[in-house]
């Protein structure tokens, strides 16, 4: 059960917005094996000033556009599964939104099971093998 958070700068049509989330569940489904119906997001929208990155920090040249996906999981990934998602999550923004490769920025982070509470007050489960978080 990953949890992706979605920032970029304000002002992007609904259509807009509902391509890169759209764009993140399906790449987390075809990269990570993540069931279809396992979608949990949060985009959030900055003012300019509000969202802060360098422009040529390690492949820019970086647009206004800059759109940075935070996704935290709690099954951890190989470097090759994470290499997976950030190429086929770069190729679906290119083909909807429309997103330069150079503008996309993700994080991958692992945490532990007790680390979430999904309902309840009650600590996650210890998750079977192949289970999906």
């Amino acid at each position: 059960m990953p949890f992706a958070r979605i920032s970029l700068r304000r002002g992007k049509p609904r259509d807009y917005l509902r391509a890169v989330s759209d764009a993140v569940h399906q790449a987390l489904v075809d990269a990570f094996r993540i069931p279809p119906a396992d979608r949990f997001q949060a985009i959030h929208q900055h003012e300019p000033e509000e969202l802060i990155f360098d422009r040529d920090y390690l492949g820019g040249t970086r647009s206004d556009d800059f759109l940075l996906v935070c996704v935290t999981g709690g099954k951890p990934r190989d470097a090759a599964t994470k290499q997976a998602f950030y190429r086929r999550l770069a190729e679906l923004l290119a083909e909807s939104p429309g997103l330069r490769q150079e503008d996309l920025m993700v994080i991958v982070q692992t945490t532990e099971y007790a680390d979430w509470s999904f309902s309840n007050g009650i600590a996650a489960p210890q998750a079977e093998p192949g289970a999906s978080s």
